[in-house]
């Protein structure tokens, strides 16, 4: 069985953003497929990064996980400042596109689980059409409160009796990382990927940000324009901190320790982040 090597993370206060860019995603996660490691992925952004700071175990959560990736254009330019020249942005909607295309070949299969009523059937119907020959092999919508012992057990007999490769989750930042640390061990999922908004995005109810925006940076007050009222608690507390903190840590005026990335996709079996 081929090993997986991770890639390198770039410290971006504190937290390890993994340094790829799309095809490199793309790459690793057939890698990690074929050496049948486990683990789940997350798509990290200057909020991800912002609430880890006040948040240790959401920190760990980040640092434990088989990929951050970097999904936002300010962790590319922090990591490409590091001395990561190719590192470029893995949006979920975008790798989630990717994978799919990949799969055609590969015959990987998918489970989605996530979204509001009818989002993951809708989305496994969309995808089947652009992507004819793609096995998604089920979907699940849960509920909006913690699973009780009964659900987890459910899911976990159709996710083993399903066995997908990848389990694409679809809640919001930071629900999901938190809901993939605390059951990836217990659902016996292979790769959890949390893509949050991706889901609505590849069905039509939410629209994307124009791709030069993506690419400027400014993909949060586009989104901010289309959602003010929920969004700006948001952006007004996390643009200028996060601006103001990599400053700091740029400049040396502040250090932000990097723990060593623990990759078990269980941050329980490993609090510290140390990998002895």
């Amino acid at each position: 069985m081929p090993e997986f090597v991770p890639p390198p993370r770039v410290n971006v206060l504190g937290v390890g953003i993994s340094a790829l860019n799309l095809a490199g995603a793309v790459e690793a996660l057939a890698r990690a497929r074929a050496a049948g490691r486990r683990g789940f992925v997350t798509f990290t952004g200057a909020h991800g990064v912002i609430e880890s700071q006040d948040d240790p175990s959401l920190r760990h959560i980040h640092n434990a996980s088989l990929l951050s990736t970097p999904d936002g254009m300010p962790m590319v330019w922090m990591g490409r400042l590091q001395g990561y020249g190719t590192m470029g942005r893995v949006y979920g909607p975008d790798l989630m596109e990717r994978m799919m295309s990949w799969s055609l070949e590969s015959g990987a299969t998918h489970y989605f689980l996530g979204g509001n009523t009818g989002v993951a059937q809708d989305l496994k119907l969309r995808l089947e059409q652009r992507f004819p020959g793609i096995r998604i092999v089920g979907t699940h919508t849960p509920p909006f409160r913690p699973l009780q012992p009964s659900e987890i057990d459910a899911l976990a007999a159709e996710l083993h009796q399903k066995d997908p490769d990848f389990v694409w989750i679809g809640l919001s930042t930071p629900k999901q990382e938190r809901f993939m640390a605390a059951h990836l061990e217990p659902l016996g999922a292979r790769i959890m990927l949390g893509v949050g908004a991706a889901f609505d995005f590849h069905t039509g109810r939410v629209t994307q940000a124009p791709r030069w925006i993506q690419r400027s940076g400014l993909e949060w007050l586009f989104r901010l324009t289309k959602d003010f009222k929920r969004l700006w608690p948001r952006y007004s507390r996390v643009v200028p901190r996060f601006l103001w903190l990599a400053t700091l840590q740029l400049t040396g005026f502040r250090k932000f320790p990097l723990e060593a990335p623990g990759g078990t996709g269980n941050p329980a079996i490993n609090p510290t982040g140390s990998n002895g």
